[in-house]
């Protein structure tokens, strides 16, 4: 009896290798299972499900989004890393020549920053964050810098005010050529708070040229940081007797970041300045058309006297004269100002061509955590012009070549130049 349960325990043990056996090898030589074993399969099949289904345009811009499946899966699944397989999946979304439409994992900055410009008013998104960021915190380390690739090569494009890069005295134009001898990553480089990382960068098209600036990294708060920025970009610039002043508006995804500018513009740091250079280069937009009114709409102002009898006037127009200055990293909203700024003859508009990036868009998060920013509304301005895909060109083109710049910035001073030779009067927007 015991020799015959042996016996039967060892054909079960040889048909249980046989069946494993058969499995990994119909595993290895089919491409179906392969497809379905992998985690990015289910990112990349909820990714095109996700566009099939909430995309404005319900025939896709004329792509055939199922052979667009067909093209990019089987790489998708193959990547080996999550940059790799964002690359495939971004290639895909390109097809719909569409702004807006971007894939991002956590590996990067604008993940977050897109992230804190929607939950703070999204509560369900908020909800669904909770599995990926279970503190309830929408950060990432960094310095305050934004970069751009050139031929290889990755150059800071741009500087948040009060920054850690801005007080190590970093300077947009310089390449970066490591972080404490490795090659730079927007986020993996600035993980150890609170300690110095030693930044290799070149300032000039000369390798000798290269040096190391110590920067210590912070947490950024993406719900909080633009705002910091825009307050610590204030200031007033003395040129030839006249105050100018000056604000770089990152975001304009929210009130409070056109609350804080009509703040300084009516009682605060800029209210005895002769003009205003309205910076909105780079960054997100989502601006309101109304934020023009503060420029274009009539309405007195109001003079009160206390027992001191000293005068206190309130302004609650911006009557003097105010340029603003943009390039090809001011999209969305921020272009729907410009057109005002152009169409209402407010002021004049500096710098280079915007980016022609005008519908509106809104974050799905995956299975992973990883976020799609997808276009959902097609945007119209005055009922018959469409910006999208159509960039507003300045007043006055003013050329910037990034490689190399060591800080110099000709559109910001070309337009406070025109601030400066300026009429500083009440009557000058007095229409």
């Amino acid at each position: 009896m015991q020799r015959f349960t042996l016996s039967r325990l060892n054909r079960w043990a040889i048909a249980c290798l046989i069946s494993i056996s058969t499995l990994f090898l119909v595993w290895f030589v089919s491409p179906i299972p392969l497809l379905l074993a992998k985690p990015q399969a289910q990112v990349f099949d909820r990714v095109w499900q996700t566009v099939s289904e909430n995309f404005f345009d319900p025939k896709l811009n004329g792509v055939d989004w199922k052979a667009m499946r067909e093209q990019y899966k089987s790489q998708a699944v193959r990547a080996k890393s999550k940059p790799e397989f964002a690359t495939v999946v971004n290639q895909m979304l390109s097809q719909l020549r569409t702004s807006h439409t971007r894939y991002y994992t956590a590996d990067e900055p604008a993940y977050y920053q897109i992230l804190g410009i929607f939950a703070k008013r999204n509560p369900d998104l908020q909800k669904q964050l909770k599995k990926f960021l279970p503190q309830g915190k929408i950060e990432y380390p960094g310095i305050g810098i934004f970069t751009k690739e050139i031929q290889g090569k990755t150059f800071i494009s741009g500087i948040l005010a009060g920054s850690p890069a801005a007080k190590a005295k970093l300077k947009v134009g310089d390449r970066i050529i490591s972080v404490n001898g490795k090659p730079y990553q927007p986020i993996q480089s600035f993980t150890n708070i609170g300690k110095p990382v030693a930044i290799a960068i070149q300032r000039n098209a000369k390798t000798q040229t290269q040096q190391e600036i110590e920067v210590t990294p912070q947490i950024y708060d993406a719900t909080t940081m633009f705002l910091k920025a825009q307050q610590a970009s204030t200031q007033i610039i003395q040129k030839e007797g006249k105050k100018i002043g000056y604000v770089h508006i990152w975001s304009y995804a929210g009130d409070e970041y056109q609350q804080q500018l009509e703040e300084d513009l009516m009682y605060g740091r800029l209210k005895d300045a002769d003009g205003l250079v309205l910076d909105v280069r780079d960054g997100w937009g989502g601006a309101s058309p109304n934020y023009l009114n503060i420029y274009t709409a009539n309405g007195p102002s109001v003079t009160m006297t206390g027992r001191d009898r000293q005068p206190s006037t309130a302004n609650y127009q911006w009557k003097k004269p105010v340029v603003m200055v943009v390039n090809e990293g001011s999209r969305s909203g921020k272009e729907i100002l410009a057109f005002g700024f152009q169409r209402y003859k407010i002021g004049s508009v500096v710098g280079s061509p915007t980016a022609g990036a005008v519908v509106g868009g809104r974050p799905f998060i995956m299975p992973d955590g990883s976020v799609l920013y997808l276009a959902v509304a097609d945007v119209i301005i005055d009922g018959k012009y469409r910006l999208e895909g159509k960039p507003i060109n300045p007043d006055i083109l003013v050329p910037f070549t990034l490689e190399y710049a060591q800080g110099a910035d000709p559109q910001k001073e070309r337009a406070i130049d025109l601030i400066t030779n300026s009429p500083s009067s009440s009557s000058q927007n007095d229409k």
